[in-house]
């Protein structure tokens, strides 16, 4: 098959998810897919539904909500797999199986235990079980950089023979080279007459060396016409493919590639706040096409050519991307058509006028406080309403005391449903303190995973308001392990701790 438009499937809410403390609810989940949508990739990979209640409804939701790209669920070679993505996507009329199942010999050897031939058998019995519920199956062979090229052949012509649409070949590990990933897709590309036909290839890389983009782009010079990749990266280990990089370089290189996508481009770097915003993951300042330092130049080399020509120093405007370093600022003298059109310039759409005025409420109340309300704002709110925990307890109220001459101390209150409760305690430090009167409120023995503080907005009015993540608190009794989640969207630290 040969194309000048690669396909892309975006794996945010699958792979991405995955990298830890990327977890999203349903809702959030949601609003990833209508900008993925907006921004027009062609397949959206929204989960793994037989792993959890959750996924699942995840997935179901997702196909309410959306209309154009493929709605794509990952399954195991496994029957229960397969009919979970089924009955989650059944109707949705654009439905997509993405069903694997692992194929190097240390993958078959010590986790599947099974001999290559017990492979190809599972691969025929599972796509022929596949068939009967979908019209488009993406078949990968997991660990496929580290497979022996003989039988990784013999695995993809058994999976087209029996219904395969599109071939995936991941880089799971992250192994391969550009080089030598580039020779496998064209080697590939020439053995199975398929993939000029009808037959998609498409290629997964991991980022365990850096590579992910080079290899992408190598597997898109060597043949390849697809590409699956996340938002900002994320995903297991050190990430996947992002979407941004792999789209800004087909864009700004052009001359080499000669290959275009269905992606807006101006959607980019709002799509990236958005998901940094819902998941609380900040890229590093240098992060290619996306991160605070791309461009901002303090040499005064770099600055004086950037004043004389931009293109001295910029081989990308910021404005393709939906960047500008004049960023539109809203007040409280905004009204509701200034607030709808900025929010659909950002990529942020609601399904009801209700929460429409939700969000213009606390829009408003914000600019009450905060005189000038940055973009960055608009993504904290959109987090609020859609990452909101319906059970469990929520922060009331805290306040802590600390220095160098006293015994760190927290009070706490926390509701949960119309009761509060309220315990004070002492720690070895403040955020220590904090979580000790926790414990005492929840009667139960928490270790702290993960804690993030960062800034969530612009301007000198909040320089002292701080995003805490979701703090996952862990205990084990006898019988099971409980989470304790508990969100502080925006807490004002005290005594300037």
């Amino acid at each position: 098959m040969q194309t000048d438009t690669i396909r892309i499937l975006d794996t945010t809410l699958r792979d991405g998810e995955q990298s830890p403390g990327a977890s999203m609810g349903p809702n959030q989940k949601v609003e990833i897919a209508k900008a993925l949508e907006r921004i027009g990739v062609d397949m959206i990979e929204a989960g793994f539904p037989v792993s959890s209640k959750a996924q699942f409804d995840a997935l179901k939701m997702i196909c309410e909500h959306i209309s154009n790209p493929y709605v794509v669920g990952l399954a195991r070679c496994v029957p229960k797999d397969v009919d979970a993505v089924y009955q989650a996507t059944k109707d949705y009329k654009k439905r997509m199986l993405h069903i694997f199942i692992a194929t190097s010999p240390i993958h078959m050897e010590y986790k599947l235990k099974k001999s290559p031939q017990q492979v190809l058998g599972t691969i025929k019995e599972m796509l022929d079980y596949s068939k009967q519920y979908f019209d488009e199956i993406e078949f990968s062979a997991e660990d496929a950089s580290r497979t022996e090229y003989d039988f990784l052949v013999e695995v993809f012509k058994t999976a087209i023979n029996h219904g395969a649409t599109t071939i995936n070949v991941p880089d799971t590990v992250g192994y391969a080279t550009p080089e030598n990933f580039g020779e496998t897709i064209a080697k590939l590309k020439k053995d199975i007459p398929q993939f000029s036909d009808n037959v998609y290839l498409s290629v997964h890389c991991h980022n365990d060396l850096g590579l992910a983009n080079a290899n992408a782009l190598s597997a898109v010079l060597n043949g390849a016409t697809q590409v699956e990749c996340t938002i900002n990266g994320i995903g297991e280990r050190a990430g996947n493919t992002a979407l941004e990089e792999f789209i800004m370089t087909l864009h700004t290189r052009k001359d080499i590639f000669h290959k275009t996508t269905n992606i807006n481009k101006e959607m980019i770097y709002p799509l990236s706040r958005m998901l940094i915003h819902l998941t609380g993951l900040v890229p590093a300042r240098n992060k290619p096409i996306i991160g605070e330092n791309v461009f901002i130049h303090e040499s005064g080399i770099h600055q004086d050519g950037i004043i004389k020509h931009r293109e001295t120093y910029e081989i990308i405007s910021p404005e393709i991307i939906g960047r500008s370093s004049d960023t539109l600022v809203l007040g409280r003298h905004s009204g509701l058509n200034g607030f709808r059109n900025r929010l659909e310039n950002l990529g942020i759409t609601f399904d009801t006028e209700e929460e429409m005025q939700q969000a213009f409420q606390r829009f408003s109340d914000l600019a009450d406080l905060k005189k000038e309300v940055y973009d960055d704002d608009l993504f904290v709110i959109l987090g609020d309403l859609t990452g909101a925990i319906k059970e469990g307890y929520t922060l009331d109220y805290h306040h802590i005391n600390s220095g160098n001459s006293v015994i760190p101390t927290a009070t706490v209150k926390l509701k949960k449903g119309e009761a509060t409760f309220q315990a004070a305690s002492t720690g070895d430090g403040p955020v220590d303190a904090i979580f000790k009167a926790i414990d005492e409120i929840a009667k139960i023995n928490t270790r702290l995973t993960e804690y993030i503080v960062q800034g969530v907005s612009s301007g000198k009015h909040f320089n002292r308001i701080v995003k805490v993540n979701t703090l996952q608190l862990f205990r084990w009794n006898q019988l099971k392990r409980t989470k304790l989640l508990i969100r502080v969207a925006k807490s004002k630290l005290h005594g300037g701790h």
